[in-house]
């Protein structure tokens, strides 16, 4: 046995292998271990190898999946071998095989995926500092290529993604993908480009990749080839929910990099959980899969403007006399159609998920009479998509019983009447007592023989038996079986072919009920397209569906792009901000144009700036997914790329300081933003010194303005650089008032044209209970630096001090007038001046000097 052991084991180094005996799945030697560890299960020892009991810990097969989940979320993958061989039959270790192997990619098993989250299997390849990617969603055959350049794009995609398992090219030495939980590294045979074309073109019996749209992304094609063959080893099953693959362009979306997904709180919190997120807000979806794909919308919103009023005439369209409530209502009966029928596709299919396709086909009907009373041309296209299923209903209703078990081992799936054979099978083995009688009873009124009786053994099987006396009676047909001392015992082809039903009824009728399961399987797939279809198109309806309950709800209004280069929204508010507050939200206007590209914010701490900068982007974001904002009105032209440069954190795990990490982000939105794009900056240049800190900050702001041109909102605590509008027409300051009444700081979170008048750092360090001692002198500080004591000179009101000593600050904003010696050495002629006369004029610049 563990000789058969090892074998199967050589075969999969890398994975725990749950080797089958009898009602347990046994782990040896270092998976045992693992295994303990990890599921708190007990570790035993049996037998001797080399003189060392062997490790070893088990877990039941009827809680497997239960441990499996664990295992996979921990980021291991399991072998599991069966036993294939009959052990009445086997000589020596009963047969058993890997049938399948569990990894946290390929997942397709209820128990095992989160509900309203997609679980993504990805592959990375590359060459030189271009990347190849391939993605697939087995619950529910999403398969997409893309190519991206560059580490930072790449990152982007890994976070949107957020893939469970990635494979990536052996040659590949990057931490952002060889870092991650799940990643495997993959020989680069396996990412060949003609082996991968010809996979593809198998798996979906196409002749080349150019209808989809891939056929020129070379790079993208090995790491789908590589990623196909990979779950094709790892299912052991043919793989027909996977019909295409489709090129996802970046162009087509607004670009988000890794931060600013991050800072916008889309779907994990800073902390990094699922509370207080965009997503909490907005997902009411009726099913999972139209809350997943209210996650990917999210991810990535479109630029395609004509796709966008689609949507938002669908949403108005659904607003209008409440709609949403009665399609929302129709969409309940509706179960999760797209994995669901992933596992029909695998084979793998239970029987309630056959019961739960049953129900969902079942109330298409409905669904589509309520959305034909909508005149919105998308939900007219989704409504024809849904279609409509009366046979595989009927068939579905006739097959399945009302409450079918979990697996279907032990029978009870099938419904009575659906097949004659299966019935007959069962009323056998259910009922084989009150048949002999029923015989028994019918044979004595047809021969009058009183002594008659029906009778069993195990020796000689069903017998009818008739005392010596009245034995010469017995009709013709009876074949003479055994005799006896006192009775003879017969047989009649009734009996013989009751006896040959009875006693295999049992398992016959499983194998027929397993049978007839498997047709059912085959008939569903023989429509697998078009119910994907469909699935597809609930998920949308139930998204558009959502929104509009969101924007009755939330008060959310329709926005409006335009041609012009604008960012205008009245009344903006942040959705989550709003969720959590017991009071009511201050909201803001935004005004962004060409004349008008940059406004610079300023205001205390906790005065809202933050809050202020992520609503519009959060609204940004919203509008590009096709929803409905939170405002009062919103007119906007279509984005590229949002960026956002907000809070301190380090990346230790890269050797990188907290200012690393933010001048890391201030170089890629410098880089990569255009005119097109919204910028979030939030207190540039505070990880460093004062001086730097302002310098940068100054020199990115008009970079951002006069380069760039990109709509931004530049956050700052650095007074001085209210000043920059009179250097830059195209920036405008605005600020965030507060005022303080009895030593109380009061944040009225008010946007309002002009700069700060102060920053009230004291009392927010008061308000966060820095000690009252500490805060005197603090205090005593500040009115020494604002008298120009001999601390250095004042800052400007609302700026950073930097602690004394310290050299007098160089003016970064000069005055617009030239200094008065520049002016003098511009007047002077000197051709005209004599020695003497040459001399007495340095000496007045230079006096000129010391006095400025």
């Amino acid at each position: 046995m563990m000789q058969q052991y090892f074998g199967i084991k050589a075969e999969h180094p890398h994975d725990l292998v749950f080797y089958r005996m009898g009602d347990f799945y046994e782990l040896f030697y270092d998976d045992a271990k693992k295994a303990a560890e990890i599921l708190d299960i007990t570790l035993t020892a049996r037998g001797k190898s080399g003189g060392e009991p062997i490790p070893m810990a088990g877990v039941p097969y009827h809680a497997a999946e239960n441990y499996l989940g664990r295992l996979v979320r921990a980021g291991v993958s399991v072998a599991i071998a069966e036993q294939i061989g009959d052990p009445a039959t086997s000589k020596g270790p009963v047969e058993r095989k890997v049938v399948r192997v569990v990894t946290p990619g390929t997942l397709s098993d209820e128990a095992l995926l989160q509900e309203r989250v997609d679980n993504l299997l990805l592959a990375v390849n590359s060459r030189s500092e271009h990347f190849g990617i391939a993605y697939l969603d087995l619950a529910s055959g999403r398969f997409r290529a893309l190519e991206v350049a560059g580490e930072e794009a790449l990152a982007s995609e890994l976070q949107r993604l957020n893939p469970a398992e990635t494979l990536y090219i052996e040659s590949l030495y990057l931490p952002v993908v060889t870092g991650r939980r799940g990643a495997r590294s993959q020989p680069e045979w396996e990412f060949d480009l003609d082996s991968a074309r010809r996979a593809l073109n198998s798996q979906f019996q196409s002749h080349d990749l150019k209808g989809f749209g891939c056929d020129d992304l070379g790079l993208a094609i090995g790491a789908a080839g590589c990623l196909l063959q990979y779950v094709k080893d790892t299912q052991r099953s043919s793989l027909p929910h996977i019909r295409s693959i489709s090129h996802e362009s970046r162009a087509e979306s607004v670009i988000m990099d890794a931060a600013t997904r991050r800072n916008l709180e889309i779907d994990l919190n800073l902390a990094g959980g699922d509370s207080n997120t965009l997503l909490s807000v907005l997902d009411k979806g009726v099913t999972a899969m139209g809350s997943r794909l209210l996650r990917r919308w999210l991810h990535r919103p479109l630029t395609d403007v004509a796709v966008l009023r689609e949507r938002q005439q669908a949403i108005a369209d659904l607003c209008h006399n409440y709609h949403f409530e009665t399609v929302r209502e129709a969409l309940k009966p509706i179960g999760d159609m797209e994995r669901i029928l992933s596992r029909v596709a695998l084979r793998s299919a239970r029987p309630r998920d056959l019961s739960r396709l049953c129900s969902s086909l079942a109330a298409l009907p409905r669904l589509r009479s309520e959305l034909a009373r909508c005149e919105a041309p998308l939900l007219g296209q989704l409504t024809q998509q849904a279609g409509d299923y009366p046979a595989l209903v009927d068939l579905l209703q006739r097959a399945i019983i009302d409450n079918p078990p979990v697996v279907i081992r032990d029978g009870g799936v099938i419904a009575e009447g659906y097949d004659a054979e299966l019935d007959d099978l069962r009323q056998i083995s259910g009922n084989a007592g009150d048949y002999l009688l029923d015989i028994e009873r019918r044979e004595r009124e047809a021969t009058g023989i009183s002594t008659l009786k029906v009778g069993y053994n195990r020796v000689h099987g069903y017998y009818i038996e008739i005392s010596r006396a009245q034995s010469d009676q017995a009709p013709d047909a009876y074949v003479r079986r055994q005799t006896l001392k006192n009775a003879e015992r017969f047989i009649t082809p009734e009996l013989k072919s009751f006896e040959d039903k009875a006693l295999s009824s049992k398992s016959r009728a499983l194998a027929r009920e397993k049978a007839l399961y498997d047709e059912l399987l085959e008939q569903l797939n023989a429509e697998l397209a078009a119910l994907q279809d469909t699935a597809a198109a609930v998920s949308e309806i139930d998204v558009l569906a959502n929104l509009a309950e969101r924007a009755d709800q939330l008060d959310l209004c329709r926005p409006e792009f335009c041609e012009e280069q604008v960012f205008e929204v009245s009344a903006g508010r942040h959705l989550v901000v709003e969720q959590v507050l017991d009071e009511p939200f201050i909201a803001n206007d935004t005004l962004l144009n060409d004349r008008r590209r940059m406004l610079l914010i300023t205001g205390p701490n906790m005065g809202g700036k933050s809050t202020y900068m992520r609503q519009n982007a959060v609204i940004a974001l919203l509008a590009h997914i096709g929803s409905f904002v939170p405002a009062t009105a919103c007119r906007l032209a279509p984005l590229d790329r949002i960026f956002t440069r907000i809070g301190s954190s380090d990346d230790l795990a890269s050797g990188r300081s907290t200012f690393m990490v933010e001048m890391t982000e201030t170089a890629n939105i410098l880089h990569n933003a255009t005119p097109r794009s919204l910028v979030l900056m939030d207190e540039v240049g505070r990880g460093t010194s004062t001086f730097d800190g302002l310098s940068l900050a100054w020199a990115a702001a008009v970079a951002l303005a006069r380069q760039v041109r990109a709509f931004t909102l530049f956050a700052t605590h650095y007074f001085e650089m209210t000043a920059l509008p009179e250097q830059c027409p195209t920036m405008a300051n605005v600020h965030l008032d507060a005022t303080e009444h009895r030593d109380h700081v009061v944040f009225l979170h008010h946007i309002q044209e002009g700069p700060a008048n102060r920053s009230f750092g004291l009392q927010v360090a008061r308000l966060a209970g820095i000690p009252a001692p500490v805060l005197a002198a603090a205090r005593d500080k500040l009115a020494e630096l604002e008298s120009g004591a001999p601390g250095g000179p004042a800052p400007a009101p609302g700026a950073s001090a930097p602690s004394a000593p310290f050299p007098a600050q160089a003016e970064l904003f000069a005055s617009a007038e030239p200094h008065p010696a520049v002016t003098a050495l511009e007047a002077l002629e000197v051709d005209e001046l004599s020695p003497r006369q040459a001399l007495d004029t340095l000496y007045q610049l230079r006096a000129l000097l010391d006095k400025g």
